[in-house]
């Protein structure tokens, strides 16, 4: 980081609080940190990917506007919003969706052969690595018994 940044930051080369642009002022309070309210999904296959997240991962449906190709899942403390676009992109292998499951094996059996079997990792859960019908890299997992987060 160089010295003007530095300054900027942590105010150690005799830069006062004038030359500190206003978006670099010190905190006077502690702020809540912002809570993630959904993750988004863009898909050419609207329904089947409402459908695949609801039926085979057991997500609730909050919302589901058809005419709007939108839906709102219920995904623990966040939630899923899958939307329908005609050029949605291609899936990245850049991030993933992580469930935690209760019964990870009821979620493999619905997988079908979409999914190898459920692997144990030696942090103390055991997981299995999907992908839905987008190709989106879904993993689930479920903490052994006397392990937890």
């Amino acid at each position: 980081m160089d010295t003007v940044w530095r300054s900027l930051f942590f105010g150690d080369a005799g830069y006062t609080a004038e030359d500190r642009p206003e978006c670099f002022a010190p905190m006077t309070h502690a702020p809540h940190p912002p809570s993630l309210f959904s993750v988004e999904l863009r898909t050419p296959r609207w329904e089947l990917l409402v459908d695949w997240y609801r039926d085979i991962l057991g997500l609730k449906v909050l919302l589901r506007v058809v005419d709007d190709h939108y839906a709102l899942l219920d995904a623990g403390s966040t939630r899923l919003a899958i939307m329908g676009r005609p050029t949605a992109g291609e899936p990245s292998g850049r991030w993933s969706l992580g469930f935690e499951t209760d019964d990870l094996d009821a979620v493999w059996h619905r997988l079908g052969a979409a999914a190898a079997p459920p692997r144990a990792n030696p942090e103390g859960f055991r997981e299995l690595v999907a992908f839905d019908p987008d190709g989106n890299k879904v993993r689930l997992f479920s903490w052994s018994p006397g392990h937890h987060a």
